[in-house]
């Protein structure tokens, strides 16, 4: 199985994740693993797509703009079947969860049920650069704190899964969220997992209820240091960039 077979020869199933608990978890803590969502082999076949250049439309090297060490490359259209079936099936799930977000924190915005529908207003705003993205990772790298915004419309919610193994293919490199309330300190949360996993995680804000009702806090994710050996991640965004 490769990164380029059709999709649906993907073995990728959304219907056999536990949606209750992922939606319970974010709106408890603001993330929820996706135990398992790429085999073995769908891990090894993405990773290896960094180093094909066809299928990119730009590459960053971190340490030029300030953002940590490592690289990382946005993926053109057409996507590969793999990472345009996650987008597609994993967003409807999502889609009811960010509204209900979106309607506690106030904002007026609402997203359609469909992906094709929510990329089509993205660009007509003029966001019509693809942002599922590649990153590798080597001994010293590491990912400041960021938001990954693009442009006017965000969807609150993106998918990151892991490629390597920690603690086989890289030491280090833990996921790293920190959420910032209202007068507290910010508090910082090492996300477990494990190879094929995926962590969903709040883009930029999400509700939080207090004993006045909800108010919001803000997101900003990561990656520790790299001590040794190579990490791989597959970033999953769901709205296009300007």
């Amino acid at each position: 199985m490769t990164a380029n077979m059709p999709a649906e020869t993907i073995g990728f199933d959304a219907s056999s994740l536990d949606w209750a608990r992922v939606s319970a978890d974010l709106d408890a803590q603001g993330w929820a693993i996706l135990p398992t969502l790429l085999g073995e082999a769908e891990c090894r076949a993405t990773a290896a797509l960094y180093d094909h250049g066809e299928g990119f439309r730009s590459q960053v090297v971190m340490a030029g703009h300030g953002f940590g060490r490592g690289e990382y490359r946005y993926f053109n259209y057409p996507l590969p079947p793999l990472v345009q079936t996650l987008r597609t099936t994993l967003y409807p799930r999502l889609a009811p969860l960010a509204n209900r977000w979106h309607e506690r924190m106030g904002a007026p915005v609402r997203f359609p049920d469909e992906h094709s529908a929510f990329l089509k207003r993205c660009h007509g705003a003029g966001q019509t650069r693809p942002t599922p993205l590649l990153l590798r990772y080597g001994p010293g790298d590491f990912n400041c704190l960021h938001q990954d915004l693009y442009g006017e419309h965000v969807f609150p919610l993106q998918v990151a899964v892991l490629l390597s193994e920690p603690g086989q293919d890289f030491d280090g490199g833990e996921f790293i969220l920190t959420e910032q309330r209202p007068r507290m300190q910010t508090r910082a949360t090492v996300v477990p997992l494990h190879k094929g996993d995926a962590v969903v995680f709040a883009v930029n804000s999400r509700p939080v209820h207090g004993v006045r009702g909800d108010y919001r806090v803000k997101l900003r994710h990561g990656v520790s240091e790299i001590r040794s050996g190579r990490r791989h991640t597959l970033g999953i965004i769901f709205h296009d960039a300007a």
